[in-house]
């Protein structure tokens, strides 16, 4: 069948995306294309093609120009399914719908839930926003053929919809993380992977490594999306003992985790985080990283149950320091935990899972009209 992953805003070798759902159907036997917007020009990777539609002017032209020329090369391609990406691409879907096709999105994100918690809007706006948003989001979605949720959370929010959802989980590829530093090789070192918000915990992490009696460093890999956030923690006193990484490459990650004793998540109690499934999480269970994580309910029955690391305060730089301290003084204790993590990954959270899941949904998705 012929395939068409679209995006407005993602890289084109986004994890989710391409390396995990392009790359799967594509192996099993599915003509795949990745409409991408990067200007980064057109290419054919491992059986899936890319097609770039032209990097967008800033976030109004992604939203409006770009997604015009998403859908033009949408119609060219005349794929059997089309699977989109981004919220700004549902009225791109509701455009393929009328011409017979079909559509399944991809909810990512729990995006309703996320505009009550975005700074940069005012209190007094941010609930009819997302009220909008998600009113505009039920009525796309209802006419789709399917939704794809990032998580069981968001997977049941369609279903109260009456809208048909599947849970396709962003578990980590086996085998893709695993390092060569034995655990005695380790260097006295916690880190976080991902993009750098303050909502995600980075002042609190930094607070937590002026107060750390261990001397451990924080391996910080990913970008700071907020500049302001980025020189208020460049100031304090604990980030002399933080390595800022940058963006790192799926080789560069394997290497930070590979010599690390824990892996930070340790994001804030906001309402689009409490419910989340982050794939750092994961990733760091697949590496053997115990974790240092949320307090979150969600969160605290996949540590706890597993016994794979320890729940913290987010919001309390000293719980934070306390166990990064716990687990570097007792080696035994953090390579325990995760192998514990790392035997759960193999058991339950794995793309190999979630891959069979895909597949088994787009031959349904795909059956003959009736």
């Amino acid at each position: 069948m012929r395939l068409a992953h679209l995006t407005s805003a993602h890289p084109r070798y986004d994890t989710r995306i391409f390396l995990k759902m392009c790359r799967s159907l594509a192996t099993n036997g599915h003509d795949v294309t990745l409409i991408v917007a990067d200007g980064k020009g057109e290419e054919q990777k491992e059986g899936v093609r890319i097609l770039d539609v032209g990097k967008p002017g800033g976030r109004l032209d992604r939203m409006t120009r770009a997604t015009s020329r998403v859908l033009k090369a949408a119609l060219e391609l005349d794929a059997d399914l089309y699977h989109l990406h981004d919220p700004e691409l549902l009225p791109v879907g509701l455009k393929l719908k009328r011409r017979g096709k079909r559509v399944i999105f991809d909810a990512h994100e729990d995006v309703p839930k996320q505009i009550l918690s975005k700074a940069y809007l005012h209190p007094f706006v941010r609930k009819p926003i997302s009220m909008a948003i998600a009113g505009f989001e039920r009525f796309a979605c209802s006419r789709l053929n399917h939704v794809v949720a990032a998580t069981p959370v968001i997977r049941d929010k369609f279903l109260a919809l009456d809208i048909r959802s599947t849970d396709i989980n962003n578990f980590p590829m086996l085998g893709e993380l695993d390092g060569a530093v034995r655990w005695e090789q380790k260097a006295r070192e916690v880190c976080y992977v991902g993009g750098v918000f303050a909502t995600r915990g980075i002042v609190e992490m930094v607070s937590s490594m002026e107060i750390s009696r261990t001397g451990a460093r924080l391996e910080l890999g990913g970008l700071f999306i907020e500049k302001d956030t980025h020189e208020k923690v460049k100031a304090m006193p604990g980030w002399v003992q933080v390595d800022e990484l940058g963006f790192l490459d799926r080789s560069r990650v394997r290497d930070v985790l590979s010599r690390s004793m824990a892996g930070l998540v340790t994001l804030h109690p906001t309402p689009a985080y409490l419910d989340s499934l982050p794939v750092k999480m994961f990733e760091y269970m697949s590496a053997g990283l115990p974790l240092i994580a949320s307090d979150f309910p969600l969160w605290r029955e996949i540590v706890e149950g597993n016994n794979c690391g320890i729940c913290v305060d987010p919001l309390d730089p000293a719980a934070i320091a306390e166990a990064i301290d716990r687990l570097v003084e007792n080696p035994d204790l953090a390579r325990r935990m995760g192998e514990n993590g790392q035997r759960a990954v193999h058991e339950r959270y794995n793309w190999a899972i979630e891959e069979k899941k895909l597949l088994a949904l787009y031959d349904t998705v795909l059956l003959p009209k009736a």
